[in-house]
């Protein structure tokens, strides 16, 4: 495969795993169009038309040396010292990172807007999730400007070793997995959610090196309630407020990759069960869902940078 071709494949199925619609994916692509015609010729130079077809802001191609892709090395992060140990490892073709660097991690803020149509869809008014969210979005926007975005990408040039990114595509695949399995488990005890989440293999790995799913706020006693995935997709954590909007629309117990202590303050303020499912472990799920994917393909996956990797594509015996 191309790098080219990763990426388009990437995006296909970030696209397939979105909370929103196919009709509302294409509405904020057109809306990204109507906006780049309106440009003035200077201006246009600056943009970066990858957006036109790409609703994701935080997965890009970072370098492509242009060579065939057989050999991909993959990990949560991708930053110098990966990019080192492909070259050390000498027959690497590709580095695919899920956190964003370069100009993906300069604008992750922009990927966050998705969190407000999550939040609709657990029955958030859309007026009040894009209120919440345009502070926090702000708050990440300047947190970000100072970061030196452009060092691992650098450091790939020169040695000459494609880097890409594949941040909320991979989430959205690892929202969807775990709204799949919640939704047939129908869970009605906190205790019972966290048993099924221990049985899913990346939590289970992560467990055994003490990372494994924790209750932040509640009780596994507790019933559930309607369950919402929150800060699994979407950039990065959202607002504190979200949370007391969410109890005021039903929702019981949030399941997240991770929040701060703030976030899990007004967690319990709003009387809600939150669930750390595990961010490595949370994202290697994700990662491991687009791996497979590629590995069907017949290239060839070498993990690394606290992926825990778990393959369920199907091995067949030659008879």
């Amino acid at each position: 495969m191309t790098v080219k071709q990763i990426y388009n494949l990437a995006v296909e199925l970030g696209r397939k795993a979105d909370f929103r619609s196919t009709k509302e994916i294409s509405n904020l692509l057109k809306r990204e169009k109507d906006k780049y015609n309106k440009l003035s010729d200077d201006d246009k130079k600056f943009f970066d038309e990858e957006r036109l077809t790409n609703p994701y802001s935080d997965t890009r191609i970072l370098y492509d040396s242009g060579k065939p892709v057989k050999k991909v090395l993959a990990g949560i992060d991708a930053e110098a010292s990966e990019i080192l140990l492909a070259d050390r490892l000498g027959d690497i073709n590709l580095v695919i990172g899920h956190h964003p660097e370069g100009k993906a991690l300069a604008r992750l803020d922009d990927v966050m807007h998705l969190q407000a149509d999550v939040l609709a869809q657990y029955g958030v008014p859309i007026n009040v999730a894009e209120s919440l969210m345009h502070v926090r979005i702000s708050e990440v926007a300047r947190g970000l400007s100072p970061s030196n975005h452009e060092r691992a990408v650098q450091i790939a040039g020169l040695l000459k070793i494609s880097l890409m990114c594949t941040h909320t595509i991979a989430d959205n695949m690892a929202a969807i997995f775990l709204r799949t399995i919640i939704d047939k488990a129908k869970p009605e005890y906190v205790s019972e959610l966290m048993k099924l989440l221990k049985n899913i293999p990346e939590y289970q790995a992560a467990m055994k090196v003490g990372a494994g799913p924790a209750l932040f706020a509640g009780s596994e006693e507790r019933r559930c309630g309607k369950i919402a995935l929150t800060e699994i997709t979407g950039g990065t954590e959202g607002s504190t407020e979200i949370y007391e909007r969410l109890a005021h629309a039903g929702i019981g117990t949030i399941v997240a990759m991770h929040l701060s202590e703030k976030h899990k303050d007004a967690a319990q303020k709003a009387h809600i069960n939150a669930i750390v499912a595990g961010h490595m472990s949370s994202d290697s799920i994700g990662m491991n869902l687009f791996l497979d994917e590629l590995e069907k393909r017949g290239v060839e996956i070498v993990s690394c940078s606290g992926l825990f990797r778990v393959s369920r594509v199907k091995k067949t015996t030659k008879k």
